[in-house]
């Protein structure tokens, strides 16, 4: 006798859980529908974020969220070879816009005055919880340098600086992985209207 809550595993064994690539490809659109469908009015700015994996993070992240465009601002971003790009974001740069320049404060203001409203995700005294912002729909998302942050010269250029609450010990977190949370709450929020 089994009881109802018992499941049969012999019938379970043939049924695979982890979806197959084609599976996952199956609600998917083209390639080329892909590069003509209208993305979320969402821009990151990385401010001299060197690390050629954090940047390839950013693509893919921009990627899975396809938003409009990634912009790499520095002189140290410049110098990352397309081999380790190319292995860092997984080749999803085929599918980003990625612009490079060398002048974070002129790609802001070009963004502000084509009516983006900038969020510097920085820990700074009138800093706000990132997750009681309400995105408008034309935003930029600044994150910065693996050490140094987001410059001074970015925030005040900025019309929000929003934080990640930490409630351990660490004060802070990987950049790509700080972009990877507040980026999906964004993403999603503007998608959503």
């Amino acid at each position: 006798m089994t009881d109802k809550n018992t499941i049969n595993i012999s019938s379970t064994n043939d049924l695979k859980i982890q979806m197959s690539k084609e599976d996952l490809r199956e609600n998917k659109p083209t390639r080329d529908e892909y590069l003509d469908k209208p993305k979320t009015p969402l821009i990151v700015v990385l401010d001299n974020v060197t690390n050629s994996y954090n940047i390839g993070a950013f693509i893919r992240l921009a990627d899975a969220f396809a938003i409009e465009k990634v912009i790499i601002c520095g002189a140290g971003a410049l110098s990352i070879s397309d081999k380790k790009m190319k292995k860092a974001s997984r080749n999803e740069a085929k599918w980003v816009i990625v612009e490079y320049s060398d002048s974070t404060t002129a790609s802001l203001q070009m963004l502000i005055d084509e009516g983006y409203t900038v969020h510097s995700v920085e820990l700074c005294h009138e800093s706000i919880d990132y997750s009681d912002v309400n995105y408008p729909e034309k935003t930029v998302l600044v994150l910065g340098n693996e050490r140094k942050g987001v410059s001074e010269a970015a925030l005040k250029l900025s019309h929000q600086h929003i934080h990640i609450p930490m409630f351990g010990m660490g004060n802070s977190l990987n950049v790509s992985t700080a972009g990877a949370i507040v980026l999906a709450e964004c993403a999603n929020q503007i998608r959503k209207r």
